[in-house]
């Protein structure tokens, strides 16, 4: 019998008659409490929660899960492509998703399993818009083109994935000047329109030589050098910040650390400069989750523990 029809069969009349109305009421709120444990014990569905709310293109979709207890660790997946599962505080799980501005707004079903319950869950992703920048090389610039080392390593250092999360709160400002260009920009490069580009990071226009530190902790994994190949980069510097989440620094004058550094936020990394493919001193710094370049200014509002 369902609680409404139970509640339907309770009058005055009919708690006159038992003269045990308080028992009745009793009973009906403890089968309530039964009916609504029972949803919530199947699986890991109800214990998971999804950050933020209302997600925009280009933000990185949380997936924090409270795992039933003698389960296997889940699976997270949004369509065929897998996402990694690291613990976070004492017993919670956490899934990261990156989004970006190619993508179309809409819903994606977010599907976790456990190996015996399987939960799909439905995020809605909000458009945005992002404005478009024309940006002219000179000569000496223009048609700059990757060498097979530069894409090589940093292709590998996007894709890292380690572990220990190396962060804490909110990231840092990298450097003190203005935001020259925010991400997800398209760009006309020498009036040719780049289809399938979006700027992947933010753009600092520092003075040349001003201090580049790093956003949060972190360990230096990748450190190239212009004149060593890394035509497009530039003097470059990436920090692996743990599961799956890294930073990029562009175009540096000077570089201050060492590959295998451990570093705290607001260490110094290096110096703005003008090095590879770039029209004038600033520094470019890139965040990506899972080998996806997300918007850095959401972790910088928002504390992803």
């Amino acid at each position: 019998m369902s609680i409404e029809s139970l509640l339907a069969k309770i009058t005055p009349k009919s708690l006159t008659r038992s003269h045990n109305w308080r028992s009745i009421l009793l009973g009906t709120i403890v089968l309530t409490v039964v009916l609504v444990s029972a949803v919530r014990i199947p699986g890991l569905a109800l214990s998971s929660q999804v950050t933020p709310v209302q997600p925009r293109l280009g933000e990185t979709i949380v997936v924090n899960i409270i795992p039933s207890p003698g389960k296997t660790s889940p699976t997270v997946k949004v369509g065929s492509k897998t996402y990694p599962v690291f613990g976070v505080g004492a017993n919670g799980l956490r899934a990261m998703i990156p989004t970006t501005p190619l993508e179309k707004p809409g819903d994606r079903e977010v599907t976790i399993s456990d190996g015996v319950s399987t939960t799909t869950l439905k995020v809605t992703v909000t458009d945005r818009k992002f404005p478009i920048q024309r940006i002219n090389f000179s000569p000496g610039k223009a048609g700059i083109q990757a060498t097979e080392l530069e894409l090589k390593q940093v292709t590998a250092f996007k894709a890292t994935v380690s572990p220990d999360k190396l962060w804490d709160g909110k990231f840092i400002a990298p450097n003190q000047g203005k935001t020259s260009s925010p991400y997800g920009v398209r760009r006309y490069y020498n009036g040719e329109f780049a289809k399938d580009y979006y700027h992947r990071g933010l753009d600092y226009a520092g003075a040349a030589g001003s201090a580049v530190v790093a956003p949060a902790g972190g360990k230096v994994v990748l450190v190239g050098y212009e004149n060593k190949g890394f035509r497009v980069h530039g003097n470059v510097v990436g920090v692996d910040h743990g599961q799956g989440v890294v930073s990029i620094f562009m175009h540096l004058s000077k570089i201050k650390v060492a590959a295998g550094q451990l570093l705290a936020a607001g260490d110094r990394i290096g110096a703005i400069g003008n090095t590879g493919a770039s029209t004038g001193p600033h520094l470019h710094w890139g965040l990506y989750v899972n080998a996806v370049s997300v918007d850095p200014v959401q972790w910088r509002s928002t504390a992803i523990e």
